[in-house]
């Protein structure tokens, strides 16, 4: 029986980690014991600036989640973070150490690993041999150490050995020989997020790991997560998933246009005017860009006569609006 037929079970409520930050929760506010220090980074394509963070901390130890609209520049800084793009300008840090422009794959080696929105699993390997491509330092990779298997057979059954374990933890074990080609959704989350564990890592980025997963395996998922801040690991996930994040986030930061606009524990951010617009467009006499602090707020006469404009324009399309629609009504009973 596979694991997605499988009934989600409750699981059991966790303490949310308290005390994260030196100040009341704003955008930017320094933490405790930050494991990512983010400053000044922009990521601009022609006049589009897709990022613009100046300040940004997140918390060691605890899973924090970073929220916003489609376009809000999530992915785009998860991949700066995480050395797939370059930025235009600005510095971060990991764990006290730069990694402004350090590659991708000696990040992943320091300890910052990260899953991907559409899942990287290599189809045509089994699930197994996809779990020992996650282990690093592996002897048998080198060109002529290769050809000798006496140098690297120990290493290697070891590393079997602790695919195997995550597998049965992630509950793939009875898929280790099936093609990753074979596996559902769902499942290859399950198997990206296992294949981040076999480096041991220190923070886990996770974007969107609920994106496209059937609902029975939704709960197997959370609690996977959980289990990571239980083993001591740093969680920051990309989510849309509102429920998701107001169940299991220790602190979560709001973006929109680029911008940091909202820090806090989720039932504070949830309430806050700022989200409300980014998500809702609540302030529609407002535009977005006043929230991020990209458009400065005109001065009182001007947007007097900016409304005064704006409602003869709707009045005409309304007008016209409504005798194109007499012109037809006419013509049908002709």
């Amino acid at each position: 029986m596979s694991s997605e037929n499988q009934p989600v079970t409750e699981s059991v409520k966790r303490q949310k980690s308290t005390g994260l930050t030196k100040g009341p929760a704003a955008p930017g506010v320094a933490k405790v014991d930050p494991i990512l220090i983010v400053d000044g980074v922009e990521r601009r394509f022609g006049g589009l600036a897709a990022v613009d963070v100046d300040h940004l901390e997140i918390p060691r130890g605890a899973i924090t989640a970073l929220i916003g609209p489609n376009g809000a520049g999530k992915t785009t800084l998860f991949n700066l973070l995480c050395g797939f793009d370059k930025p235009n300008a600005g510095t971060w840090s990991y764990d006290g150490k730069s990694l402004a422009g350090v590659p991708s794959f000696k990040v992943a080696r320091m300890g910052q690993v990260r899953t991907f929105q559409l899942t990287k699993a290599l189809s045509l390997l089994t699930v197994l041999e996809n779990m020992k491509l996650g282990a690093p330092h592996q002897r048998g990779e080198s060109f002529f150490a290769a050809m000798f298997p006496f140098l690297w057979r120990k290493q290697d059954a070891e590393i079997e050995t602790k695919a195997r374990e995550l597998l049965a933890r992630f509950k793939l074990d009875a898929k280790e020989k099936d093609f990753a080609a074979a596996l559902s959704g769902g499942q290859r989350k399950l198997l990206e997020m296992a294949r981040a564990l076999m480096s041991d890592p220190n923070l886990v980025m996770l974007d969107e790991p609920m994106a496209g997963v059937n609902p029975a395996l939704t709960q197997s998922l959370l609690d996977h997560i959980l289990d990571l801040k239980d083993r001591g690991m740093t969680v920051l996930f990309v989510e849309h998933d509102m429920h998701m994040v107001r169940h299991i986030a220790d602190w979560v930061v709001v973006m929109a246009e680029g911008r940091v606009v909202a820090e806090g524990p989720p039932e504070e951010v949830m309430e806050d005017q700022a989200v409300v617009d980014a998500y809702l467009g609540a302030h529609q006499d407002v535009d977005l860009g006043v929230v991020t602090g990209r458009l400065s707020v005109v001065d009182g006469h001007a947007a007097t006569a900016s409304e005064e404009l704006a409602s003869r324009i709707r009045e005409k399309i309304e007008a016209e609006a409504e005798a194109e629609l007499e012109k037809e009504e006419g013509e049908d009973r002709s």
